[in-house]
């Protein structure tokens, strides 16, 4: 026969198990948040840092193109003095700072027209990628918002289950309580049943002394192996 309390117990245990089942969703949440947080933060990043890219090469653009227009000031200022000189010899000389100028106008105009291209081409990539992260980052905004709102469902929850689990308490004696609150902070389940001479808390066959005080149910009898509470089956 059972002892008295195990029935209270196994009451308790289900409701107990539940109770932790729900804390340690509630303790899981900020954790999962936390993770789709960072999953949002590098989706940003991405998108920064593909902007940052095209910033850059517009700023190189513009720099290449106020070196452009200084070379042709200077290029300017060459052939004006060209046309003052008399002299063959210097006639010579501004012609061939001309010429050096002039080479290094095409060169930077070359040199634009490749970061045009890139800017193009950079352009295109942001775009894309730019609604698809933003896609993402909904995606995991919602997410997030989601798991806010189950965390609360559970929090709601939690709070009738550890109500349900003091009824439950309530129904036991100050002594049973208190073994069963060892056993709790240290191993789950609590109270086990004993099927065929074996513990199904540790799976351990216990002894004939533990099995004969589980079968009588005189006493609250407990496993020699593993500790927990052990009821007949």
């Amino acid at each position: 026969m059972r002892h008295p309390a195990v029935d209270h117990l196994l009451i308790l245990q289900n409701r107990d198990t539940k109770r932790i089942q729900l804390e340690s969703e509630i303790k899981s949440v900020p954790d999962a948040i936390r993770a789709i947080e960072e999953k949002v933060r590098l989706e940003k990043k991405s998108i920064e840092d593909a902007r940052s890219e095209l910033k850059e090469l517009e700023t190189k653009k513009k720099l290449v193109e106020t070196e452009i227009g200084a070379m042709q000031d200077t290029l300017a200022k060459y052939k004006t003095q060209q046309s003052l000189v008399r002299k063959n010899d210097e006639y010579q000389a501004l012609g061939q700072q001309i010429a050096t100028a002039e080479a290094a106008i095409d060169a930077l105009e070359e040199q634009e027209l490749g970061v045009m291209f890139a800017i193009d081409e950079a352009k295109l990539r942001f775009a894309a990628a730019e609604q698809v992260l933003k896609d993402n980052i909904a995606g995991y905004e919602s997410r997030i918002a989601t798991l806010r709102e189950s965390e609360k469902n559970l929090v709601g929850q939690l709070a009738v289950a550890q109500g349900e689990v003091g009824k439950a308490r309530e129904s036991l004696d100050a002594l049973v309580l208190r073994l069963y609150d060892r056993i709790a902070v240290r191993t789950q389940p609590v109270i086990a049943a004993v099927r065929g001479g074996t513990c199904d808390g540790c799976h351990l066959k216990i002894s004939g002394e533990s099995e004969a005080n589980a079968r009588k149910g005189e006493m609250l009898a407990t496993c020699d192996q593993c500790g927990r509470i052990i009821w007949w089956d």
